[in-house]
Formats: structure tokens, C-alpha cells, sequence
């Protein structure tokens, strides 16, 4: 005989007191928080020239 069958009735799954929608909610902050922020995204500029090309104007 398991210890669940022992004791006649079954478990608990759920915190009484805590809405599902606050169980939800903590979810995504905890998801939020553990995922690592995104590389920075590449300039779209247009390619600058060196300095050393530039020439000056007489």
C-alpha cells in the first residue's frame, strides 16, 4: 500500500488563498528576470569612410 492510499484522501495540488492569475503573474516576472537580455541590435548606418581618406578641399 502507497502513503497516499494510507492516508484515504488525496493531496493537495493547489495553495488555497492564491489566485490563478497571481500564480500566473509570478510565472512571467520569474521568467522575465531568469532570461538574459538580447545582444544589442547592429547599426543599419551607412559604412563611414576613414579619416585617413578624407582629403581636404584648397
Amino acid at each position: 500500500m502507497s502513503a497516499t492510499e494510507s492516508k484515504g484522501r488525496p493531496l493537495p495540488f493547489a495553495v488555497a488563498g492564491v489566485s490563478m492569475r497571481d500564480l500566473l503573474a509570478a510565472g512571467e516576472a520569474a521568467a522575465l528576470i531568469s532570461t538574459p537580455p538580447r545582444a544589442p541590435e547592429p547599426e543599419f548606418a551607412e559604412p563611414v569612410e576613414p579619416v585617413a581618406d578624407h582629403r581636404e578641399a584648397a
